[in-house]
């Protein structure tokens, strides 16, 4: 992607898309923004209701890798600190949580 990075990308996010653009992440308002399946899933994990679709020549499965990934990823994962507030931690963690 040259230099450029996706529209899923946050700014203050430091890590290189790892491809093309392979899928739209949606917010509950409808609002969305293409990326690679590597900010696609960190953008799903920071939106609370959010939602994935593969771009029509997306690499199949590209939709559920970029789900599945999420799940395990901690909302706004670039940033450092303790986390311990069920909205700072993955959706695997919170339910890893309430099974004990």
């Amino acid at each position: 992607m040259d230099q450029q990075r996706c529209h899923a990308a946050h700014p203050q996010d430091p890590t290189p898309c790892t491809g093309p653009p392979a899928v739209t992440v949606l917010d509950t308002a409808g609002a969305g923004a293409d990326g690679c399946e590597h900010h696609g899933a960190r953008l799903l994990a920071s939106l609370d209701g959010g939602s994935v679709h593969a771009l029509p020549d997306a690499p199949q499965g590209a939709a559920i890798r970029v789900f599945k990934a999420a799940d395990t990823t901690r909302p706004f994962c670039w940033f450092d600190g303790p986390r311990s507030e069920p909205s700072q931690l993955s959706r695997a963690e919170n339910r890893a949580r309430h099974q004990r």
